[in-house]
């Protein structure tokens, strides 16, 4: 049995049930809550772990027990509320802080890992803050965008979502979770990325435009990469995107973006730096 607290007893107390409608599915289950703070890479500093959505307190109670001190951002006033009552010794003692906010708006503090169950509806905005942070993670995802992230290059699932989580760190599933871990019950499955920050074997010209540019060749993912780059100058920002053709490597050009991998992404971003103006785009 587990030590921590009940999660069905910790949604009584906080008299919620969870809203499909709201994004609010909690999870339940204790073995997959027990071993998420595991999930972190070897070696991660622990010292000041960052919760994402708390919720009512079923992974803050794991992570109190894991780290110094936890941060929890939680956007339902209700909920922020109850999380400062329920853990109000640690909240004494300076172990725990709850922000009431939007974790997209809020300001972060200086964290060192992050162990989150993140709100679907918004994994990938709340991913991309997260990552440039170069911090250790472990989130919960839908299973579909969570293959995403991890996916090869010239695979199914590859895609942009793939070559920038990538450009921040080697990401990988940790585990995967039923729908049965979580009530109510969400229409799919979860799984957990776990993503070890490093610097990328490449260089860009500039992170904002690598990643714009990256976006704007997969809208066109099966054109050639020579037709994605004239077609989508209008997204990406590049003022001539004649020049960046007539410059790349013809290698590069026959390739579709799907199979692109992403260090060869970085190389036409560098040629495109170097021949044409760069500009905002869409």
């Amino acid at each position: 049995m587990s030590e921590f607290r009940d999660p069905d007893a910790l949604r009584r107390r906080a008299g919620v049930r969870g809203d499909p409608d709201r994004d609010q599915h909690f999870l339940v289950d204790d073995r997959v809550l027990d071993r998420l703070p595991g999930l972190l890479p070897d070696g991660t500093d622990i010292t000041h772990l960052l919760e994402i959505g708390g919720g009512t307190g079923a992974l803050t109670d794991r992570l109190l027990a894991t780290a110094d001190r936890v941060t929890v951002v939680e956007k339902d006033p209700e909920l922020a509320g109850f999380l400062r009552e329920e853990f109000a010794d640690a909240v004494a003692d300076d172990r725990l802080r709850v922000i009431e906010g939007d974790a997209m708006t809020v300001d972060l503090p200086a964290f060192t890992a992050s162990v989150s169950n993140l709100p679907y509806g918004v994994s990938s905005e709340l991913a991309f803050r997260l990552l440039p942070t170069g911090r250790p993670l472990v989130l919960m995802f839908q299973a579909e965008f969570a293959d995403r992230m991890v996916a090869d290059a010239a695979s199914d699932d590859y895609g942009r979502l793939s070559v920038s989580t990538a450009h921040y760190a080697d990401a990988e599933i940790a585990e995967r979770v039923p729908r049965t871990a979580f009530d109510p019950q969400p229409r799919v499955d979860s799984a957990v990325v776990r993503c070890r920050p490093r610097d990328p074997d490449y260089t860009v010209p500039d992170d904002d435009f690598f990643l714009r540019f990256v976006k704007a060749l997969f809208t066109q993912r099966r054109k050639t990469v020579r037709n994605a780059v004239r077609n989508t100058a209008h997204i990406s920002g590049i003022a001539n995107p004649s020049a960046v053709v007539d410059a790349a490597a013809e290698a590069t050009l026959s390739q579709r973006p799907e199979n692109l991998p992403p260090a060869e992404f970085a190389a036409l971003a560098g040629v495109t730096a170097e021949t044409s103006e760069i500009g905002e785009g869409q």
